[in-house]
């Protein structure tokens, strides 16, 4: 195929997509030097894709913000410059890892070949309508490794001995201006849907088991709902927990980066945590982690110590307490 040099990158959300997405990167920076990439991201996580140190634009889009407000002029005005900026480039390769038709639409407005997944391996077959060249990825595979594999194809090379890595790792973030405790776990209670969380009484007993090891925990929170739950939990061992303030990702990220390990439901922000090399748990009481559970980097021997429970294996609190106080501590 003709070399690409330059690559313009298309996963706008979510947040657990977009972390997905960085090892892809990694591993095209290792295979080609001097790839130059950019990303279509929205808004509210152009944070993430910054982290990577083979970023060199960040282009935001805000779909789900002018989706709500389509019939204001500011919007149409912000669509327009959207485009602009979008098209001030000519790509070697436009890659669609999204899959969806809004996504297909934001890659046709970019100059340059579009590459993306065949119908057969996206949700949205008609999106691969769009593309000048699609690949085949089973859909049974996990969603990383569907990005990394789509990226080999693209470039042409073999991911079957590049170690996954995120890219992030070692990035500086920082941290609020907030006193922390000198032992803490970060405790990810919330979630995008109530039946995926986790009961109220398992996060109390959780807390009380580490409190006995001297290991506070910091509840971060992200509505009105979770910062209400949060403060509820704050009263069960009120010298060993933390409510955190709202907080930036980046802020976020700082505070898993300097913590024992993390515990949280089905969340972006336990991708991060994967990503940034923390031990600890994923919670899904309901749904099944084989296609979207998080993956830690296994670049070298000190790859993180992660694990993914599911149904009937989240349901004894006590059980998966002392299972976290195992990996923070083996």
């Amino acid at each position: 195929m003709t070399p690409v040099h330059k690559i313009l990158i298309i996963k706008t959300s979510s947040l657990g997509d977009v972390v997905h997405m960085l090892p892809a990167i990694t591993d095209a920076c290792y295979q080609q030097e001097n790839l130059i990439i950019d990303w279509v991201v929205e808004e509210n996580f152009a944070e993430v894709p910054a982290w990577h140190p083979s970023i060199r634009n960040i282009i935001p889009v805000a779909l789900r913000r002018w989706r709500k407000r389509l019939l204001s002029k500011a919007t149409w005005q912000e669509i327009s410059q959207f485009r602009q900026r979008l098209q001030q480039e000519r790509y070697d390769a436009i890659i669609d890892s999204q899959g969806l038709l809004k996504s297909a639409l934001i890659a046709m407005q970019a100059h340059g070949k579009r590459y993306g997944y065949d119908h057969h391996s996206i949700r949205e077959p008609l999106a691969s309508l769009s593309y000048h060249q699609s690949f085949s990825v089973a859909k049974q595979r996990h969603a990383i490794t569907r990005n990394r594999l789509l990226m080999a194809h693209i470039l042409g090379y073999s991911i079957e001995s590049l170690p996954l890595d995120h890219g992030i790792a070692h990035s500086t973030y920082p941290l609020p201006a907030i006193s922390l405790p000198p032992r803490y776990i970060v405790a990810l209670h919330g979630t995008s849907r109530v039946d995926k969380e986790w009961p109220e009484t398992h996060w109390e007993i959780l807390i009380k088991t580490l409190a006995q090891q001297g290991i506070s925990t910091l509840l971060p929170w992200g509505n009105a709902r979770e910062q209400q739950r949060a403060e509820r939990l704050a009263q069960v061992a009120p010298m060993n927990v933390q409510v955190l303030p709202r907080s930036r990702l980046r802020e976020l990220a700082a505070l898993l980066q300097q913590s024992l390990g993390v515990i949280g439901m089905d969340t972006g922000l336990m991708h991060i945590a994967a990503a940034l090399d923390k031990p600890g748990l994923a919670l899904y009481p309901v749904t099944q982690p084989a296609l979207t559970g998080i993956q830690g980097n296994s670049r070298n021997a000190q790859a993180p110590r992660l694990e993914n429970l599911s149904g009937i294996e989240t349901q004894d609190a006590q059980a998966v307490s002392q299972r976290l106080l195992a990996l923070l501590t083996s």
